[in-house]
């Protein structure tokens, strides 16, 4: 996301942080100009988690011949029931849009729409309202609910099908939910699939879990995880940036694996 060694040459071409929703260009406009930047690492030595699904979601529009948004809606929100997940909110529903909090030394405060996050995000609910709605962000752009995340991750918990209907093919998930890093070192006990963070070893990782889940995490400190062997799929959404070092995360893995007989 525009730090490493060239950190300077991306925030001269205009890139710091995953935050795409205010500009006035499409994410293809945006992805062709990477292509001139230098490189954080030489490819397959380290990973590197950044504008890569960006970059992949501009692959899908350039094959299909569809925006981003059309592409999920006809394969995959139409078809799935997800009637709340759209990349920018309609006017109708900007009541429903969750309010984003901040931590400080007095506990959580609203954070002002206004105010950008240094770290290259945004700190409120930012222009997904009221933007220009030209960026379909592939790494980080879609609003959604509880309900609707969950029927999709329970879509991939099934191995690609939901309701007698399948959406991708089960070999597929399967390939998806691999660790495909081979021997570069990633969290203790994780990998990283196409996609998600992949459980490989329970006692190496260090906490309650199953060996085959995966899951990841949104900026906002909102966390899911899909644990195939339990049947469980796990949604917890939060509006919060920057989370601090609350241990919610934790407390919810716990709490949760201790449930389960």
């Amino acid at each position: 996301y525009g730090s490493g060694a060239a950190e300077q040459a991306w925030r001269d071409a205009g890139f710091a942080g995953w935050y795409f929703a205010d500009r006035n260009e499409p994410m293809s406009s945006a992805v062709a100009r990477m292509a001139s930047l230098p490189m954080a690492e030489q490819p397959g030595e380290k990973f590197v988690y950044g504008y890569n699904t960006d970059i992949l979601g501009v692959i899908v529009e350039k094959l299909s011949g569809m925006s981003l948004q059309t592409f999920f809606d006809e394969r995959l929100i139409t078809p799935l029931g997800m009637k709340d997940t759209a990349f920018y909110l309609p006017p109708q529903k900007a009541e429903r849009l969750a309010v984003v909090y901040e931590g400080t030394q007095g506990g959580l405060s609203r954070a002002a729409d206004a105010d950008a996050w240094a770290g290259g995000g945004h700190h409120g609910q930012g222009h997904y309202l009221d933007g220009p709605r030209l960026a379909y962000s592939g790494g980080a752009g879609l609003l959604s609910t509880a309900a609707d995340y969950g029927r999709f991750l329970e879509m991939l918990r099934q191995g690609g099908e939901l309701d007698g209907r399948r959406y991708l093919g089960r070999k597929s998930v399967e390939l998806m939910v691999s660790n495909h890093l081979g021997s570069i070192p990633y969290d203790p006990g994780m990998g990283f699939g196409l996609g998600f963070a992949v459980r490989l070893d329970l006692g190496a990782a260090g906490e309650l879990g199953s060996e085959g889940e995966f899951g990841w995490g949104g900026a906002y400190h909102s966390q899911y995880w899909v644990d195939p062997e339990e049947g469980l799929t796990v949604v917890y959404l939060t509006q919060l940036l920057p989370g601090g070092d609350i241990d919610d995360h934790g407390k919810l893995r716990a709490l949760i694996y201790q449930a389960i007989d």
